[in-house]
């Protein structure tokens, strides 16, 4: 049967080649060939492009259609080929065939298109999809805004609510100081001023970790060792633990230094700690670990340079968290701790303050299986000379050294009350004081002083900054002690470098604890001479 079908494609007896019917006439002849020749290839071209298409959008809805379309192609790219040998050779039969194959091809193709264009006109056109882009990206930022109104409503709604409860108590004790006065009981006004001291507290530190949530906090960064920082908070952490708490440290020598506010980075991991105890009511084990690592590309982001980081992780085998309540653990104010054992603010001020130091923070936690919490703060290699952290000077009051004379200071501050309270606490620690009310008279005083044993200067200041004074200030008396003050320094500070004869004090302060900052550049700068 096969050598039948064989003998009928390719017999050519009786037949005569296309190029008969054409005379033979070369033009004619050549004109057929290459154009035949021409559109063959370009039809054989095309399933390769269609093949290609489909391998890469597997998407296509229409994908079964390319199949199709190229086997029709094909085959009429075939059917030229034949068309090109018959003239010279009349394979007239095998070029039947084949032309059989594209119309019955060409006839399902035809159906496909014609069931399926329904669908086809139904697809969008680029327009259409502009616009839709357009509109999608619309209804994502009204999303989006009305996500960001949500969480500024809940954070106003929660600073009010506690600064409302500090307003209530200051209000409250000073309306009985006022009744107690009149009744000429001046005795009995004490306990209202402890509790107007105490409600100041509350509200600097619901101040300061606002400012650490939103990244503006002022920071007093240092070089530190971690090792050293963690193993120097043993004795703290079991104090605060308390004995059913496990406390496993596990410092791996970090051959890098971190720079930041030693302070701060001790009360995130103290927050930490608070946090793990309290999701282990009935005891467990705590760890705390260092190393050199960078942190996982799954957090890191453009805001963030590569490098190396050293990783603190706090790790616990508590209660965990569900993933409803770690997606929002560094939102402010929200806290699944009962009424009155938890602000919501502990993780988001540690967040804003890794953030600001250039760190990042990854909480990894299920429920029943404990929570991880890894802190990765840019590393670099240790100094020559490593800055240690002071500890905080003593606040200790300030009557007790206004006899002796100290020298003489300048005092920088444009807002008059605070001006009058530093310059009548440096007076009465014995030193002669020099007022500016802003930095360029600051800077004036400065050039034309001789002898000056102290700069005390506020970092908000109208004109020249108190970070820019206090940077002239030390290029030119760089053993002069510089103490700056500050409620909110923005990023007055961050490019300014801390010598260790100059500090940073946060407003509010009390008096005692301006004298206690005092002394200690004094007492600093007169160790080192």
């Amino acid at each position: 049967m096969l050598s039948t079908l064989s003998q009928w494609l390719f017999n050519t007896a009786g037949l005569e080649p296309h190029g008969y019917c054409l005379l033979w006439e070369p033009g004619l002849i050549w004109l057929y060939a290459a154009s035949d020749t021409m559109i063959a290839l370009a039809y054989f071209s095309i399933p390769l492009s269609l093949a290609i298409i489909g391998k890469h959008r597997g998407d296509l809805v229409f994908r079964p259609l390319l199949g199709l379309f190229a086997a029709f192609i094909l085959l009429c790219g075939t059917s030229h080929w034949l068309d090109l040998l018959t003239l010279w050779t009349p394979l007239y039969s095998l070029l039947g065939l084949i032309k059989a194959a594209t119309a019955i091809t060409s006839v399902i193709t035809a159906y496909a298109l014609w069931r399926g264009l329904p669908n086809f006109l139904a697809l969008p056109s680029f327009e259409q999809l502009r616009r839709a882009n357009v509109a999608l990206r619309a209804s994502e930022e009204r999303l989006a805004h009305a996500q960001k109104l949500e969480a500024i409503g809940q954070l106003t709604g929660g600073i009010a609510h506690d600064f409302n409860n500090v307003l209530q108590v200051i209000s409250g004790s000073l309306s009985v100081i006022e009744r107690k006065l009149a009744q000429n009981r001046d005795a009995d006004i004490a306990p209202s001023l402890e509790a107007i001291k105490r409600a100041s507290n509350t509200a600097t530190n619901l101040v300061a970790r606002m400012l650490a949530f939103s990244r503006r906090q002022t920071l007093a960064p240092r070089e530190i060792e971690p090792d050293r920082l963690v193993a120097g908070m043993e004795e703290m952490l079991r104090r605060t633990l308390g004995p059913e708490i496990r406390l496993d440290l596990r410092p791996l020598r970090c051959r890098s230094n971190v720079t930041c506010d030693p302070s701060q980075l001790e009360s995130a991991l103290l927050n930490l700690a608070i946090n793990a105890r309290d999701a282990m009511p009935q005891g467990g084990t705590l760890r705390i670990s260092t190393a050199d690592r960078n942190p996982p590309a799954d957090i890191a982001d453009s805001d963030v340079p590569p490098g190396d980081y050293v990783e603190i992780e706090v790790e616990d085998n508590g209660a965990g968290m569900s993933r409803e309540v770690l997606d929002r653990a560094f939102e402010p104010y929200f806290t699944t701790k009962p009424v009155g054992r938890g602000t919501g603010l502990g993780l988001s001020q540690i967040y804003g303050f890794v953030r600001q130091s250039g760190g990042l923070m990854r909480i990894e936690s299920e429920p029943g299986k404990g929570t991880s919490v890894r802190i990765y703060l840019p590393g670099h290699a240790p100094t020559a000379c490593l800055q240690a952290g002071s500890a905080p000077p003593s606040a200790e009051s300030f009557d007790h050294c206004g006899s002796r004379a100290r020298g003489k200071a300048l005092v920088v501050e444009d807002q008059p009350e605070v001006r009058s309270q530093v310059v009548d606490a440096l007076q009465e620690m014995g030193y002669a004081v020099c007022e500016a009310p802003d930095g360029i008279t600051g800077l004036k005083m400065l050039e034309a002083a001789g002898e000056l044993n102290l700069l005390v200067s506020d970092v908000g200041l109208p004109g020249m900054s108190g970070g820019q004074l206090a940077e002239i200030a030390h290029a030119a008396r760089p053993a002069l002690p510089i103490l700056l003050i500050t409620g909110y320094a923005g990023a007055s500070l961050e490019k300014l470098e801390i010598a260790p004869n100059m500090d940073v004090l946060r407003k509010p302060f009390t008096l005692d604890q301006f004298s206690a900052s005092v002394r200690a550049l004094t007492q600093a700068k007169a160790s080192v001479g």
